[in-house]
C-alpha cells in the first residue's frame, strides 16, 4: 500500500485521514490492535489525548507532524512495542517511563499489586510494614504500592543497574517523597549478612521457558530484555532460588507473593511444599481467569531472630547501593 502521508497543495491530510490509512497499513503488516496503536502514536505527535483526536478529527496535520508520525509508524511495523517507541506505559493508573532495559508493565501484574494491598491491610502489625521486592525492573509494582501505602517502608532489588536507574527515575516523577530504597544485586544478595526480616516479600521473576521465548510475539522476544524473560529450561529456576530463601527472610506469619505463569500452579505448590516452611499456599486469578499470583504464608512456628524487626539497618558491603539512605533507620 503506497503511503499517502505526504502533504501537498491539493489534499491536506486530516486526523481522520491519517488514522484510517494507518489502521489499514498496520493490518497489512499483521499488527494486532493497530487502530489503538495509531491513535496512541498520533495523539503523542499532536500532544493530544486520544479522545481529542475524534473531537478534532477534521484538523489538518502540518508537514513536520506528518514526518514525525511517519518515523513512529516505521518503528512500529518493525514490531517495536508502542511503549518503547514513546518511552511510556500506564500501570495502576500511573504513567511510567520504560526503556529497553526493563520489561513493559502488563495489566495482569496489577493482580500482584491488588493481592499485596489486601494482605498488607489485613496484617495486624504494630508499626510500619517492611516490604521487599525482588527484581523490580521499572519499579512499577513498588511505586504503585508506595503510592497506596505511604506509611510503610519499602526496599527493592534488581540485578541490572540500568533497571534500577529507570525505577529511580519513575520514583522521582511519581512519588512526592522518595521512600523506596533501591539496591543492585541478584535477588537477596544485597541484604546478605543482615538480620533484617520482612513482613511481605514480592516478586515477578522471569518465568518463561527458554525454548519458547522465540515463539512469542516479535514485540517480546526482539525487544524486551532477555534476562527478565528467561526462567530457565522449565521456567521455574528463579522460584527454586526465591522460595526457600524467602522463608529465611520473612517475619513470623509473613507472606511471599509471586507472579507466576498461567500453567505453573502445580509446580509452584510442589516447590513450596518441598521447602517445608509455608503453612498455606493459595492462588489468585488474573482478569483472564488464569492462576497468576501465588500467596505463600510462613508458618507461625518458624523461628526468626527476635530482634530482626528492630535492628538498625546496615547497608551490605557486597551490593552497589544507589541511595545512601535507609528507610529502616
Amino acid at each position: 500500500m503506497p503511503s499517502p502521508l505526504t502533504p501537498n497543495n491539493h489534499h491536506l491530510l486530516t486526523i481522520f485521514d491519517v488514522l484510517k490509512w494507518t489502521a489499514a497499513f498496520f493490518r497489512q503488516h499483521d499488527i494486532q490492535g493497530g487502530r489503538i496503536d495509531a491513535e496512541v502514536l498520533l495523539a503523542d505527535v499532536l500532544k493530544l489525548k486520544r479522545i481529542d483526536l475524534y473531537l478534532h478529527y477534521d484538523k489538518t496535520l502540518t508537514g513536520q507532524e506528518l514526518r514525525h508520525y511517519q518515523r513512529l509508524i516505521k518503528r512500529r511495523i518493525q514490531r517495536e512495542p508502542v511503549a518503547y517507541i514513546l518511552g511510556l506505559k500506564e500501570f495502576w493508573s500511573l504513567c511510567f517511563y520504560v526503556s529497553k532495559d526493563v520489561l513493559i508493565p502488563r495489566p495482569e501484574t496489577e493482580c500482584l499489586v491488588e493481592t499485596t494491598l489486601k494482605i498488607a491491610r489485613d496484617l495486624n502489625r504494630s508499626g510500619p510494614l517492611r516490604i521487599l521486592e525482588l527484581g523490580t525492573g521499572s519499579g512499577a509494582i513498588m511505586i504503585a504500592l508506595a503510592n497506596e501505602m505511604p506509611t510503610h517502608t519499602f526496599m527493592a532489588t534488581d540485578l541490572s543497574v540500568h533497571a534500577i536507574n529507570v525505577a529511580k527515575r519513575n520514583e522521582c516523577a511519581l512519588l512526592l517523597d522518595k521512600r523506596i530504597n533501591w539496591m543492585v544485586g541478584d535477588w537477596f544478595e544485597p541484604i546478605k549478612g543482615n538480620d533484617v526480616n520482612f513482613d511481605i516479600i514480592i516478586s515477578n521473576p522471569p518465568y518463561i521457558r527458554k525454548d519458547i521465548i522465540k515463539k512469542l510475539q516479535p514485540e517480546i522476544f526482539l525487544f524486551e530484555p532477555m534476562f527478565a524473560l528467561d526462567g530457565g529450561a522449565d521456567g521455574l529456576g528463579c522460584y527454586r532460588k526465591i522460595i526457600p530463601e524467602a522463608a529465611k527472610r520473612l517475619c513470623r506469619r509473613g507472606y511471599l507473593i509471586l507472579e507466576i505463569g498461567f500453567d505453573q500452579k502445580e509446580s509452584i505448590e510442589s516447590i513450596a511444599r518441598d521447602c517445608g516452611h509455608f503453612s498455606s499456599i493459595s492462588f489468585k486469578k488474573d482478569y483472564s481467569g488464569h492462576d497468576r499470583v501465588a500467596v505463600l504464608s510462613l508458618r507461625a512456628c518458624l523461628k526468626t531472630p527476635s530482634k530482626a524487626r528492630y535492628l538498625r539497618w546496615k547497608w551490605p558491603q557486597n551490593a552497589h547501593v544507589l541511595r545512601v539512605r535507609s528507610a529502616f533507620e
